[in-house]
């Protein structure tokens, strides 16, 4: 006697798992130019890393006499794998069954999903298509009755959030639950032309008389640009890469340290371009990703949310191979001025650095908070506060380099002023309350328009404002660190990193 044949039951039951919602559905699905759930995992973790739980779980169907005879898996496919050699939770919603709806979902699978990555303490990927375990119309003529909302496992989900990095995909039409899912994510990703993301789809949005389609009404030209979610890419292989990509500046959990990388870019390299980066006109804009690209490891910078909140930059980057979180701003737009989106996204961003222990260069151009009517109609202060909270709570080791302009509010939250400031500054630093030219004409109006020749007036007003505004003057009172060459700022830098992570190793 042996369990032969229950094993024989097992091995049907897991063929049959593989065959997901039928060959007609899965060709239905490849045809969308869409992978399936199980060619989603494979592509985005480990080569043979995927260790499967709950494979079996779905719904049998059996003869009179209770003979096994078919079986239906559930929606959600998930297991243990490997990123990097980096351990992780890895999600795919399967849409050829039932489209992802809630009526072909296990609950309990979806949980104990979510519950896996916050227990052992490691990354949470979900690849969404579809409701993601949302409602189905269908669902309440075979259960008789509806229910009160409710979200089960959502707990799981905040702590998730707050525990572990989360990374979702957004992989088809997405709405309701899957769209929740999609957000409460630390990093979110959509394809190109393949994703939207909706509360609800067109059809019911059609209700309440938006006619619009699934772009229009949810594609990532908004979503990516709204701030709902980070990135745009045009394939899902390249979501994997993107995804994976993400995960390698990070920990595996809050209570771990990110990982140091080799690094062949030497770390007393000076970039004589730097020397001509920032223009002597104060107007003209310049490229602050060209410095970056400059200063950081070599192929390291790796932008975050680069379509919205435009005028800041967020970004993970490497200094002598020590991973590091980067805020710095966007002269070419609205001359790096923070207004509401910018402002969500810088405080989101520190907040993100904190939670996971990276350390903040924060490259400085910031001319201050937006002004005007659409400025103030947007809450552009409230956001701003909110930004300038998150910068002064933060506790990681923090540098700043002021590149051109700090004025106002928004350019004293380059940093914690109460803390000691790891600070430079380079020649071209301009900074004050407010910048000279914008209330010069004012406060010297009488005396201007009192003179001979009121433009020579004003001309010899400016060049001896010029004076007292330089850099200079500010160091000799130590109001500034540290005046640089530019091309010094990659060797000053990885000093910082190392001093940065002595302190976070607790060495």
């Amino acid at each position: 006697m042996t369990w032969k044949p229950e094993l024989e039951e097992l091995a049907e039951r897991q063929r049959l798992a593989e065959k997901m919602g039928g060959e007609e559905k899965v060709s239905r699905q490849h045809g969308r130019g869409k992978m399936d759930a199980r060619a989603r995992i494979a592509g985005i973790v480990d080569e043979d890393s995927f260790r499967e739980i709950g494979k079996i779980a779905g719904r049998g169907t059996y003869a009179e006499d209770g003979t096994f005879e078919d079986f239906a898996p559930s929606n959600l496919i998930f297991g243990r794998a490997n990123i990097e050699g980096r351990p992780v939770v890895a999600s795919a919603d399967d849409f050829t069954v039932r489209g992802g709806a809630a009526d072909a979902a296990l609950h309990r699978k979806f949980t104990q999903c979510e519950k896996m990555a916050h227990t052992l303490g490691i990354p949470m990927i979900r690849m969404i298509d579809g409701t993601g375990g949302g409602g189905s119309v269908k669902s309440l003529e075979d259960m008789g009755f509806t229910y009160v909302p409710a979200v089960p496992g959502w707990e799981d989900i905040i702590k998730n959030q707050d525990t572990v990095p989360v990374v979702a995909l957004a992989l088809g039409p997405t709405a309701g639950m899957g769209a929740a899912r999609t957000v409460a994510s630390h990093y979110s990703i959509m394809v190109r032309g393949l994703s939207q993301i909706f509360a609800a789809g067109p059809a019911v949005a059609a209700a309440i008389g938006d006619d619009l389609s699934k772009e229009q009404l949810g594609g990532s030209d908004i979503h990516t640009t709204n701030g709902v979610v980070d990135e745009e890419v045009a394939s899902e292989a390249e979501a994997f890469v993107t995804a994976r990509k993400f995960l390698s500046y990070l920990p595996s959990n809050v209570n771990q340290l990110s990982a140091r990388t080799e690094n062949w870019d030497p770390v007393d390299r000076k970039d004589e371009s730097l020397l001509s980066a920032v223009p002597r006109a104060d107007k003209q804009v310049y490229s602050m990703r060209k410095i970056m690209t400059s200063v950081f490891d070599e192929g390291s910078v790796f932008e975050m949310g680069k379509r919205w909140g435009r005028a800041a930059i967020t970004a993970f980057a490497r200094l002598d191979g020590w991973p590091v979180a980067v805020l710095a701003n966007d002269p070419s737009f609205l001359g790096g001025s923070w207004e509401a989106k910018s402002s969500e996204k810088v405080e989101r961003f520190a907040k993100l650095a904190e939670q996971f222990h990276l350390p903040v260069v924060h490259l400085v151009d910031n001319p201050g908070f937006m002004i005007g009517g659409e400025a103030e109609r947007t809450g552009t202060i409230r956001y701003g506060v909110q930004a300038m909270n998150a910068v002064y709570k933060a506790t990681v080791p923090w540098a700043s380099v002021i590149v051109r302009r700090a004025y106002g509010i928004a350019g004293s939250a380059m940093s914690n002023a109460e803390n000691f400031q790891y600070r430079f500054a380079w020649p071209s630093g301009d900074w004050g309350s407010l910048p000279t030219a914008g209330g010069l004409e004012v406060a010297y109006k009488s005396d201007i328009e009192g003179a001979a020749d009121p433009a020579a007036r004003l001309a010899e007003i400016k060049a001896k404002l010029n004076k007292v505004t330089s850099p200079f003057r500010t160091a000799e009172q130590f109001s500034v660190e540290d005046i640089i060459d530019p091309r010094e700022t990659r060797p000053l830098l990885c000093e910082f990193a190392d001093l940065a992570w002595r302190k976070l190793d607790g060495h």
